[in-house]
């Protein structure tokens, strides 16, 4: 008997049976190769980690105007098609589950990773005020005018496809983190006067439309959406978050998803964000709008993630940094083995150092 039990508990989301409910959060990790191509690096890495309930892949480009770091995977060009087909091929040999994290990145973004050197594009000429340490300042970005915005929803329907035919099991809108659809539900980064910005039904009707797009495409029960209602990541806030994340959620109620996944307070980024917010909407304060499977994120470890599921405020649990150190967490978990701890500087770019090199528990008991 695990220490964990409910952890270990099958679990149904749309039509998919997983075996547990330890997910693999998205994970920026910036090794994608030559022309954001998955490579067979990338497949051994998620191939490693096929034990958990359900992979989410690290954010996947659905055009190159949604690019906003160099060497992050895209799913708008037949090479990258093929790159993903190697990782999901990969994982199901290996007995996982993988969706794709459908991802626009809208303001954060430079000139220099943009078609011809184009201004990024936003909600609303407003740069992010996000300090990006050793990187440039972000730019002001250029409003999407309201005839373009049907080509956006295009940009994701037909990365929805791509995903399918490259061998996904679904897919994840990724409508978090300050990037694109989470510029156009906010209104500090959404000040637009069209049938795009003002109300907070307005600013959500992009999210909206690009959730029935994916769902036409892969049927609502292989699509999840996630949100960080509760995040400044990427210098995002809003006047009333409360009110609008508790109307965007209960309209997700209606699709009918795989899953809503929801960004805890506890995480900006990459980092644990201790600082006194005023909003604390996380995954307890969702569960009673939303019908359906709801995964939470933020800095859990195994204790934190039976007492959640225990407690009936979520069904998944997603792990990030502890799924890079150790790529078999749910076997750790089941044993209440000691973890891999994940080395920080090698969690963006590079090589196979700190990406598939961290040791199974075999190898950790063979090593001491």
């Amino acid at each position: 008997m695990s220490k964990y039990p409910n952890l270990f508990k099958p679990i149904k989301i749309g039509s998919l049976e997983l075996p547990n409910r330890i997910v693999m959060a998205p994970l920026t990790r910036m090794r994608a190769g030559k022309g954001n191509v998955p490579t067979q690096m990338n497949a051994t890495y998620y191939a490693q980690r096929a034990s958990a309930g359900l992979i989410i892949s690290e954010a996947t480009q659905v055009s190159p105007q949604g690019v906003g770091l160099p060497n992050t995977p895209g799913i708008h060009s037949p090479e990258q098609v093929e790159g993903w087909q190697l990782v999901t091929e990969a994982v199901h040999n290996c007995g996982g589950r993988i969706f794709l994290q459908l991802w626009h990145v809208g303001r954060c973004s430079y000139p220099s990773l943009q078609p011809n050197g184009q201004l990024p594009v936003a909600p609303s000429a407003i740069a992010s005020q996000e300090d990006n340490t050793g990187e440039e300042p972000y730019v002001v970005p250029r409003a999407l005018e309201t005839v373009e915005i049907p080509q956006i929803i295009e940009q994701y329907r037909q990365g929805a496809k791509n995903a399918m035919l490259a061998g996904f099991d679904g897919v994840e809108i990724h409508s978090a983190n300050g990037y694109l659809l989470d510029q156009f539900l906010q209104d500090n980064s959404n000040k637009r006067t069209d049938q795009y910005g003002g109300s907070i039904e307005n600013r959500a009707r992009l999210l909206m439309e690009v959730t029935e797009a994916v769902t036409q495409v892969w049927g609502n029960e292989r699509v999840g959406v996630r949100l960080s209602p509760s995040s400044t990541y990427k210098d995002m806030h809003d006047s009333n978050p409360e009110a609008l994340f508790n109307y965007v959620v209960t309209q997700l109620n209606h699709f009918n998803l795989a899953y809503l996944h929801i960004v805890g307070p506890r995480v900006k980024g990459s980092q644990d964000d201790f600082t006194e917010k005023k909003v604390q909407l996380g995954v307890r304060h969702f569960r009673p709008l939303y019908a359906g499977n709801l995964i939470t994120a933020g800095g859990y470890n195994g204790v934190t993630g039976e007492a959640v599921v225990a407690d009936g405020d979520a069904d998944l649990v997603a792990y990030g940094r502890w799924f890079i150190a150790n790529p078999d967490l749910p076997k750790r978990f089941f044993l209440d083995a000691p973890l891999n701890q994940y080395h920080r500087p090698t969690f963006f770019d590079g090589d196979e150092q700190g990406y598939t090199d961290y040791p199974f528990l075999e190898q950790s008991q063979q090593i001491l």
